[in-house]
């Protein structure tokens, strides 16, 4: 006891900086944890939380035995690894490329414009997308130009998933190439100065110091957009999206939202519970399989 009022007596500024952060996941990521018992009752608002019956796993059963779940899972896990296999390469990309700008204006002005799209909101992405890819948007204008025919882009199933893959690709890459401009500036510049000595030009500075730099935070990165295979972008489908594209388009956290309008507290628990048991197991397994295959020395834990 002695020896951790010690360590706070010493520590005592840190921890003060640090509370306000464990306050708010105390309050908006633990506490609401005790609302999972929904899962598993037959919630009555008349009777609240602990006053519910116990359902079990009817909810469950209701959940994978109806017909909308399982098509939204499946477009859930469609639009997500599309976007993983397309996009979580996209931020190594235009890190790598600018890494070799030399010029440190317009590396700065290509990094903030490529970065700020990351913190505009899907309402305002969502109309501005929305105009340009419509029937008579500047799309399919320019496509027009070439003697295309116009495209349907918001109301077929296969061209509005290209449309949410490329427009999510580009919003969220200026973000990811942060963090990896932010591991190349870790690598150590006596490797590029030894490279340029022993003779090896850009190409294999990037081939075998650069890249061979990235792969912890490549692999650290991997693991976690795993743990986020069920999660395929709310707000972005949520606002684009519409009637003719709901068989390609929606998504669970589309289906959890019309069961907490209509109320059904239960199922909606029950789909939010089974995404996150699923993104755990696929962390879980992933860091165990990347800690494997390194010898240990590569996971996030």
């Amino acid at each position: 006891m002695s020896e951790v009022l010690t360590q706070y007596r010493r520590h005592k500024g840190l921890l003060l900086l640090v509370a306000p952060g464990l306050a708010f996941f105390l309050v908006f990521n633990y506490l609401p944890m005790f609302g999972l018992v929904l899962a598993f009752k037959e919630f009555r608002l008349s009777a609240g939380i602990l006053g519910s019956e116990w359902s079990g796993l009817e909810n469950f059963s209701r959940l994978f035995g109806g017909a909308d779940f399982p098509n939204a899972l499946r477009n859930t896990v469609t639009i997500s690894l599309l976007r993983l296999l397309f996009g979580f390469f996209a931020p190594i990309a235009l890190a790598l490329m600018l890494n070799e700008i030399r010029v440190s204006w317009y590396k700065r002005t290509v990094q903030t414009v490529t970065y700020i799209p990351y913190f505009l909101s899907w309402v305002i992405l969502g109309g501005i997308f929305l105009m340009i890819f419509s029937q008579s948007g500047p799309a399919n204008q320019i496509s027009q130009l070439f003697g295309v025919s116009p495209i349907e882009f918001l109301t077929n199933d296969f061209w509005f998933i290209v449309v949410v893959i490329v427009t999510g690709i580009w919003q969220a890459a200026g973000y990811g190439a942060v963090i990896y401009l932010a591991a190349l500036a870790g690598i150590s510049p006596d490797l590029y100065e030894a490279a340029v000595v022993d003779g090896a030009g850009r190409w294999k500075q990037t081939l075998h110091i650069t890249i061979p730099g990235l792969v912890p935070t490549i692999i650290t990165l991997f693991i976690l957009n795993l743990g986020h295979v069920l999660n395929a972008g709310f707000d972005q489908i949520y606002n684009m999206y519409n009637p003719m594209v709901y068989d390609a388009a929606d998504i669970i956290d589309t289906y959890v939202l019309r069961r907490i309008v209509l109320m059904d507290f239960g199922l909606a628990t029950g789909a939010g519970l089974f995404k996150s048991v699923v993104g755990l197991l696929m962390v879980v397994l992933a860091n165990s399989l990347a800690r494997r295959l390194s010898g240990g020395e590569q996971g996030i834990w």
